[in-house]
């Protein structure tokens, strides 16, 4: 990521701290947690780090492991840890600068680390979990264009896992051979963060069936949902994959999904809310007498993580704007049978939605 960004989106956060009335805010990345923020202001992307950004100053903590990774990664003021705590070396910072009311992510943060919060700073702390994430929700162009090649990338390895998958291959199996597949394309892999969802035969009716030694039977179906990671962001796709033979049942409701996922995307618009996204497409799978089958909501934003605001579901209140990315994934699951999904990832734009996965097509795809 370019300094030039990250001096942008220091402007963005210092403008809400002033508006929140806050003198800085606290972010902290242990073991790996949280880094998705860390590197959205800063650049860097080490595991562990304590980033505090004042309405003057732009500080990062680490320790000796990434000081060289972080003083080229990141335009920000980088201070060694040394043998302090991550909250111990913040707290000297933050008394240094005279800071009264910091924000923090009582979100990303344990019961023994804001503990430590207050023993070590006795300063107003103030939750604002929510701070990041609403920077973070508004894609830039230069993030637009990672998730479109992640997207790329994630296509080209289905297709390449498809030519070579077949009847006795096992769930786990074809989930390994995708993630390979995807870091051989120049990717990170897939999420890291989640498994992908590989689920075959009567598993698929599970939601969030991840792999297991299932072989792959004829006549039978399998649904795969899965992503790519590029230079820090995801793309997140479901296909379903007939074997030998196409099931009628299955078509039938392929169909249903995919026009579903249509009408959502034409309502997909700037100052819709998410909700009204999600009841385009549950009325139509209601229509067709699967309204109590659909057990989720229709998407979510996506971005440097897999799940991100927007919320697209009858719970989604947020009103859509220009830069949104997010999934439109209608599912119907029975129970004993089998299950479908159909997803992909849309940009909204001023003009309408584009349809980012647009490389992998959607159709529902046999092995013979």
């Amino acid at each position: 990521m370019s300094f030039s960004a990250c001096a942008g989106r220091l402007a963005r956060l210092r403008g809400a701290l002033i508006q929140e009335d806050l003198d800085g805010v606290l972010l902290l990345v242990r073991e790996g947690q949280n880094w998705e923020s860390a590197v959205y202001l800063s650049g860097y992307r080490g595991t562990s780090a304590a980033l505090l950004v004042s309405r003057d100053e732009e500080i990062l903590i680490t320790d000796g492991r990434y000081l060289v990774q972080a003083r080229s990664q990141s335009p920000f003021s980088v201070v060694e840890q040394g043998n302090r705590s991550l909250v111990e070396a913040a707290g000297e910072e933050i008394r240094r600068l005279r800071l009264r009311r910091v924000g923090f992510e009582a979100e990303r943060v344990s019961l023994r680390v804001y503990r430590e919060m207050e023993s070590r700073c006795p300063v107003e702390w103030v939750d604002r979990s929510d701070l990041l994430p609403l920077l973070r929700r508004i894609k830039e162009e230069q993030e637009l264009r990672l998730i479109e090649e992640a997207a790329r990338k994630a296509a080209g390895a289905f297709m390449e896992t498809l030519g070579v998958a077949g009847p006795g291959m096992s769930e786990r199996e074809f989930a390994a051979l995708l993630e390979y597949r995807l870091q051989v394309s120049g990717a990170e892999g897939g999420w890291g963060s989640h498994s992908f969802i590989v689920a075959s035969g009567p598993r698929s009716a599970l939601p969030h069936g991840t792999p297991t030694e299932r072989r792959f039977a004829p006549g039978e179906w399998f649904t795969v949902d899965f992503g790519a990671r590029y230079e820090g962001y995801v793309c997140d796709i479901t296909r379903n994959v007939a074997v030998g033979t196409l099931d009628p049942w299955a078509r039938d409701l392929h169909e249903l999904l995919v026009a579903a996922q249509d009408a959502a995307a034409e309502a997909l618009c700037v100052g819709v809310s998410g909700r009204e996204v999600d009841r385009v497409a549950r009325s139509l799978i209601e229509q067709a007498g699967w309204g109590e089958a659909f057990s989720h909501g229709l998407g979510h934003g996506i971005g440097l993580e897999l799940h991100e605001a927007p919320r697209v579901s009858p719970r989604g209140e947020d009103i859509l704007e220009a830069g949104d990315v997010v999934t439109l994934e209608p599912g119907v699951y029975v129970e004993g049978r089998g299950g479908l999904r159909v997803e992909d990832d849309y940009v909204l734009r001023m003009e309408g939605p584009d349809r980012i996965t647009q490389a992998l097509p959607r159709e529902f795809f046999v092995l013979r």
